[in-house]
């Protein structure tokens, strides 16, 4: 599914133009980026939840060479899901 795909879901489950349904989930996914740019978590109670996790600074390989590199730190983010979006993908068997 890709973005058009998932705003023509929105709008035939929300029952809104494709229109509307773009501009919301174009809010949605702007309103997520700027709250975890800030360092702030978001958490979608059943989904999951995205933050900012840092990552340290450490010693890596250039795999072409075998040479030593230092890899800075960084910032990266993360999703993590939510308990009812882990069991909607992939049932517990019985």
């Amino acid at each position: 599914m890709n973005k058009s795909d998932l705003i023509d879901a929105v709008a035939a489950g929300a029952d809104l133009s494709k229109a509307a349904a773009g501009r919301a989930l174009d809010a949605a996914i702007e309103a997520i980026t700027k709250a975890v740019a800030t360092g702030d978590s978001v958490t979608l109670v059943g989904f999951g939840s995205f933050k900012a996790v840092k990552r340290a600074a450490r010693t890596g390989k250039n795999p072409k060479t075998g040479a030593t590199i230092q890899i800075p730190a960084s910032t990266s983010p993360k999703f993590s899901a939510g308990a009812a979006f882990k069991a909607a993908v992939a049932p517990k068997k019985k």
